[in-house]
C-alpha cells in the first residue's frame, strides 16, 4: 500500500469513525437517562434529507448541518413524548420512528435525488502540522465535524463523569423512583437526554449528506443507524469506549470498497457483518461478566416512569 493510499484509508476511517461516534454518543445520553431509543437509523434519515436540502438552499454547510441537529432534536422527541411522557413501550416507540423516518424523509428528498449538493464543509489545514507525515496528513487535514466531535466526546465525558448534571442523569437511568423521591424531574430529564441524542443522531445523518455521500437517495443511512445503536453496547457506555468501537466499526466500512485492491479476498457482504458479530461477542462477554459483577448497563434502561407506581 502506498503512502498515498495509507493516508486515504487513515481519512476514511475517521470520516466514517466520525458519523458513527456522533450517533452513538447521543444513544448514549439516551440510554444513561434510562431511554432505549431504536429510533436513531429513522433519525439520522431526518438530519440527512433536511442537511442536503438546506445545504442547497443556503449554501452555508454549518447552518445546515445546525438545522439536520434540531431536527434530529424535534424528531426524537416525538419518541420521548410517547415513550417518556405517555409511558409507552420503548422498542415499539423506536422502532415506529425509524420506519416513520425512513419514510418522511423519502418523501421530503424525493425531488432532491441525485442532485448535486450545494454546501460543503472544507478540511482545516493547520500549516506545518499537516505536513508531519502520515500522522500530520490524516489527523491535521480533518474538517470541522471531526474535530466538533471529538469535542463533543470529551464535553459528554466531562458532563456525566464531573458535574451534577451527570450525576442527575445517571441516577435516572439507574432507579428513576430514587431520582424522583430525591427531587430530581424524572420526566424533564429523561425529555432533555433523548432531545440531545436526536440532535446528534441528526447531526450525523447531515454529516453522511453532506459530507460523506454528498447527495440525497432513498437509503443514503444504510443501516448505520444500527450500528450506533450496538456500539453504545460495544462501548459499554462509556465515552472513550464508544470512540474506540466507532473507529473500529469505521475501519471495517471504510476496508469494504478496498479489500479487492488490497489483494484480500473477502466478501464485503461478510465484512458487513463484522460490527454486528462483535456487538454480540460483546454482549456474551458482558452477560457472562454481570454473574460475578454489577451489570454495566443502566439499570433502569427501557423502564417507563409513573409517579404513581413508586
Amino acid at each position: 500500500m502506498s503512502r498515498a493510499e495509507l493516508v486515504g484509508l487513515l481519512i476514511s476511517v475517521i470520516s466514517f469513525g466520525t458519523l458513527l461516534y456522533l450517533a452513538a454518543l447521543g444513544e448514549l445520553i439516551a440510554e444513561k437517562s434510562g431511554v432505549l431509543n431504536l429510533g436513531v437509523e429513522g433519525t439520522m434519515a431526518m438530519g440527512g434529507v433536511t442537511g442536503f436540502l438546506i445545504g442547497v438552499q443556503s449554501g452555508s454547510a454549518w447552518f445546515a448541518l445546525l438545522i439536520a441537529a434540531l431536527v434530529g432534536a424535534v424528531f426524537a422527541s416525538i419518541h420521548g413524548i410517547v415513550s417518556v411522557v405517555m409511558g409507552a413501550d420503548q422498542v415499539v416507540s423506536g422502532l415506529a420512528l425509524t420506519i416513520l423516518g425512513l419514510g418522511l424523509s423519502a418523501f421530503l428528498g424525493k425531488d432532491y435525488v441525485s442532485s448535486a449538493p450545494g454546501a460543503k464543509f472544507n478540511a482545516i489545514n493547520l500549516g506545518p502540522l499537516s505536513d508531519l507525515g502520515v500522522v500530520g496528513e490524516t489527523l491535521f487535514s480533518m474538517n470541522g465535524v471531526s474535530w466538533l466531535a471529538i469535542a463533543l466526546g470529551i464535553a459528554t465525558w466531562f458532563m456525566l463523569s464531573r458535574t451534577r448534571m451527570g450525576l442527575s442523569l445517571r441516577a435516572v437511568g439507574e432507579s428513576a423512583a430514587t431520582a424522583d423521591a430525591a427531587g430530581t424531574p424524572v420526566v424533564l430529564t429523561r425529555m432533555i437526554a433523548v432531545a440531545i441524542g436526536g440532535a446528534m443522531a441528526g447531526m450525523s445523518g447531515g454529516y453522511l449528506t453532506l459530507v460523506l455521500a454528498p447527495g440525497w437517495n432513498e437509503g443514503t443511512t444504510a443501516g448505520r443507524g444500527w450500528i450506533a445503536v450496538a456500539l453504545v453496547i460495544f462501548g459499554a457506555w462509556k465515552p472513550g469506549r464508544v470512540l474506540f468501537g466507532a473507529l473500529l466499526f469505521g475501519g471495517l466500512i471504510a476496508l469494504e470498497p478496498r479489500l479487492q485492491t488490497l489483494g484480500l479476498d473477502v466478501s464485503p457482504i461478510l465484512m458487513s457483518m463484522v460490527p454486528y458479530l462483535l456487538t454480540i461477542a460483546v454482549l456474551i462477554v458482558l452477560s457472562i461478566r454481570s454473574r460475578n459483577r454489577p451489570s454495566v448497563a443502566p439499570a433502569a434502561i427501557g423502564l417507563a416512569f409513573r409517579r404513581e407506581e413508586r
